[in-house]
């Protein structure tokens, strides 16, 4: 490994400390009443210094866009320190759900597909389309249990704004694969029915330093036999990362409907960050992972992985340097369902 690329990864036994300052300023900082000008939110990563990393923690503050101290009246100055840490700027444009770079021409990943893999478009049958992270199935029951009877279901994971349109749909709504905008019709393409998904809190109606928004994610079940867990072009997923071991500077992948296979960074993780949502809605997402970009608008539900196939993220938004992702930890307890492979 080079230098650069090993002070670029943020050292176990620095997290502890960077999370307990974090934790002692963040909703402060972040207030909506008193956010300074370009602040979109704020993480955990490494500092950085004449263009290269330091190997040192840093309170992250995300922003749209980077200016000189001169552009900047003094009350919008970024703190040299927050509880006592050093800060850093990043800047990462303006996150929207579903965004990234300007989107390609999808191509492979658009097409309609028996059984369907990760990586393909999928959607609501009245939302454009995204994709599909993977095939998961619902969470066993504990030892003991009544439900141990229970049939397994298998089901499709992906956003809630690619599944469930933003909090609008109803649980046995169609889900046809492909997608609206790649040529999917209901019900010639139905391959799912909405069964679950988790809920966001949006500004309005409800203030965003009170969101407790941690997953954009939904589930649809599906038939075993139209269902596959392979994702194209990365293959089968070996299990799932605990949030405790995603780290800052490790490199990612994800197969998604637009940009096809991609390969990222980890630059910040713990973030809170405004994501917009069109029409005038905000919504504040704790606990997220940023990476360089390697996102665009249709890889909204794309499953991101090691680059040896642990799941680490469910990918939602992103702007045109930056992708966000929501803890696969936290997606799979809420959705409760089961990632192949399970923990790792």
């Amino acid at each position: 490994m080079r230098e650069d690329e090993a002070k670029s990864v943020l050292r176990p036994e620095y997290l502890e400390s960077a999370q307990k300052a974090f934790k002692n300023c963040f909703e402060d900082f972040l207030n909506p009443s008193r956010q300074l000008a370009n602040v979109v939110g704020m993480g955990i990563g490494v500092k950085w210094k004449d263009n290269k990393p330091t190997g040192e923690p840093a309170l992250i503050v995300l922003v749209t866009q980077k200016k000189a101290k001169e552009q900047l009246s003094s009350s919008d100055l970024i703190p040299a320190k927050m509880s006592g840490f050093q800060t850093d700027v990043m800047p990462i444009g303006h996150p929207f759900a579903g965004g990234g770079a300007p989107a390609a021409s999808a191509q492979t990943l658009a097409a309609r597909v028996r059984p369907v893999k990760g990586g393909y478009s999928i959607g609501h049958r009245n939302v454009t389309a995204g994709t599909i992270a993977t095939c998961v199935f619902e969470m066993l029951p504990k030892a003991g249990s009544s439900e141990n009877s229970r049939p397994y279901k298998f089901y499709i994971l992906s956003n809630n704004h690619v599944l469930a349109k933003n909090n609008l749909a109803k649980i046995g709504d169609p889900i046809i694969q492909p997608g609206a905008e790649d040529g999917g019709s209901y019900p010639g393409d139905r391959i799912a029915t909405l069964s679950r998904f988790i809920p966001i809190e949006f500004d309005p109606p409800v203030p965003r330093n009170r969101h407790n928004n941690l997953v954009d994610a939904a589930i649809a079940e599906g038939d075993f036999h139209e269902l596959d867990s392979e994702i194209y072009w990365i293959g089968h997923v070996k299990g799932w990362m605990p949030k405790a071991n995603v780290t800052v500077g490790e490199q990612v992948q994800k197969t998604g409907r637009t940009t096809n296979y991609t390969i990222g960074r980890i630059t910040a993780v713990n973030a809170t960050i405004d994501i917009n949502y069109g029409s005038g809605k905000i919504a504040r997402f704790k606990d997220q992972i940023i990476t360089t970009g390697m996102s665009a608008g249709g890889d909204s539900g794309s499953l991101v992985t090691t680059m040896d196939n642990v799941a680490v993220g469910l990918l939602f938004a992103g702007s045109p340097s930056a992708t966000i992702i929501n803890q696969i930890e936290n997606v799979r307890k809420l959705l409760h369902i089961e990632i192949p492979g399970g923990r790792m």
